[in-house]
């Protein structure tokens, strides 16, 4: 007798076989005989299917199925180790092919030799560790000490924008910087301008494509603003160029702020969140703006009708999971009090929906982080939030990196709030040379997702004697990369 998850499993491959057999219908995989089409054809056996009919089915099936369909037998053992399935597996679970290729093109020749894709996939899916480096600059100008600021990766290149500094300034400067495929050293930043927005912190500036889509922050004066510029990237050869103009969007638009979050949805919206708002107000409402006519304009809507919304908030993070799924973390709250909640949003259906979701812990609370404002949060190889610093409700600055896994949202939800998953999340090692402990800095995945950009924010320093306290602005540039033994 079979044990019972194994018989589930190969339950859920007839399950898929049959779906397989439905989508293909007009043209029958299980026989090239023109007789197997007939309904009364009896269907052949597991047994009897290619292997390239069997890897087909595969890819329709969790991990967990694929797993225990391997140990049925020799054949499906060696058939479910191969390259052959789980490099589209890879593929499917990473967010397509662009970010695999770009992983690979991340990898030297030599490592690209020794690629095992299913040990690749067990490395990711059990993420441990995490490689710091601190990213040199080439003789020339580079950007002054920031925080609050916007940094973003276009086409191998980083895009850092605006923040606070020193003296109280907003900063409205535009730097580049060509990244290539994570390999380099030492960078050269550029100074460009091209009609720049005004000076401003706390903005978000999001990638959808090739092109930045800025909204919001606070001006010199301590104004909210609401203004909506998009920032067209132009290549010529090795060199970048950026256009901004400000977007043609209509009357209904949300209303002034900064310390907002925002992410992109595939490649023609965005959507915001929260903020401080006029008079200090901290705001809890959500916006999605809609780009057209090759985003030379757009249409902002308001969420309305949600049962359950997120308690008001800044400086939280809000990040894009796939489909029309984004996930919301920390902050602070009306109450000054700082947070660690997580939000599931989900705008593709009807009304759509926020859910909160608890976790019991089954031990100590160091089984997550404990709650931050002004951190980061970035989607990284294997669908994994890496969340990185920030600041306790005594302004006191983080350095640790943690990992929510994407994978178990959807169990959660089946699952319930009783019985959520352990690794729900996860603390890295740190290897190499760490960064200080910061908040409100800049970061920023590449196209793969193996590396992480951070830039800048304030840091804990050793304190002066002429210095009230020991916070101090940064410039500093560390890539962060993701630990895999191939």
């Amino acid at each position: 007798m079979k044990p019972v998850a194994e018989t589930e499993h190969l339950d859920s491959f007839s399950i898929a076989i049959s779906k397989k057999g439905h989508l293909m219908a007009s043209n029958p995989p299980f026989s090239s005989s023109s007789s197997s089409s007939s309904s009364s054809s009896p269907r052949p056996s597991i047994a009897q299917l290619s292997n390239d009919h069997i890897i087909s089915v595969l890819l329709l099936l969790p991990i967990e199925s694929v797993l225990s369909f391997s140990m049925a037998c020799r054949r499906f053992r060696s058939l479910a180790s191969s390259d052959a399935l789980w490099e589209p597996i890879c593929r499917r679970d990473w967010g397509g092919a662009g970010a695999v290729d770009a992983l690979v093109a991340s990898f030297s020749p030599q490592e690209r030799l020794r690629i095992s894709w299913r040990r690749l996939y067990a490395q990711v899916s059990h993420l441990s560790s995490l490689s710091c480096r601190r990213l040199s600059c080439n003789s020339g100008a580079f950007p002054s000490p920031r925080a609050s600021h916007s940094l973003a990766f276009v086409s191998d290149w980083l895009v850092l924008f605006g923040g606070g500094s020193e003296g109280g300034r907003h900063l409205d400067d535009t730097w580049i910087a060509y990244v290539g495929n994570g390999c380099n050293r030492a960078l050269s930043w550029q100074h460009i301008n091209s009609g720049i927005p005004s000076g401003r912190f706390g903005q978000t500036c999001t990638v959808l494509g090739n092109y930045l889509v800025l909204f919001g922050g606070i001006s010199d004066n301590g104004d909210r603003l609401n203004d909506t510029w998009i920032g067209e990237t132009f290549y010529e050869g090795q060199d970048m160029r950026i256009a901004w103009r400000l977007l043609n969007v209509n009357s209904v638009v949300p209303s002034p702020r900064g310390a907002h979050a925002a992410c992109c949805v595939a490649d023609c919206r965005m959507v915001v969140h929260g903020g401080i708002g006029l008079h200090g107000l901290r705001l809890n409402d959500t916006w999605i703006l809609n780009l057209s006519d090759d985003f030379r304009s757009g249409r902002w809507h308001q969420i309305n009708n949600v049962q359950s919304l997120p308690p008001p908030r800044s400086g939280h993070t809000l990040t894009w999971i796939g489909g029309t799924y984004m996930v919301l973390f920390g902050g602070r709250g009306s109450g000054y009090e700082v947070l660690n909640d997580v939000w599931l949003l989900d705008i593709g259906i009807a009304n759509s929906e926020w859910k909160e979701l608890k976790y019991e812990l089954y031990g100590l609370p160091s089984e997550m982080p404990l709650p931050r404002v002004g951190h980061s949060a970035t989607l990284v190889l294997g669908r994994k939030i890496l969340v990185y610093g920030g600041e306790d409700s005594q302004r006191h600055r983080k350095d640790d990196f943690w990992v929510l896994d994407v994978g178990a949202l959807p169990r959660f939800q089946t699952v319930g709030l009783k019985k959520s998953p352990r690794n729900f999340w996860k603390k890295l090692q740190v290897e190499g040379h760490h960064p200080l402990y910061r908040s409100f800095h800049g970061a920023c995945t590449d196209k793969s997702g193996r590396y992480v950009y951070i830039f800048g924010g304030m840091v804990d320093s050793i304190i002066q004697p002429a210095e009230p306290s020991g916070l101090t602005f940064n410039a500093e540039l560390h890539q962060i990369e993701l630990v895999l033994q191939l």
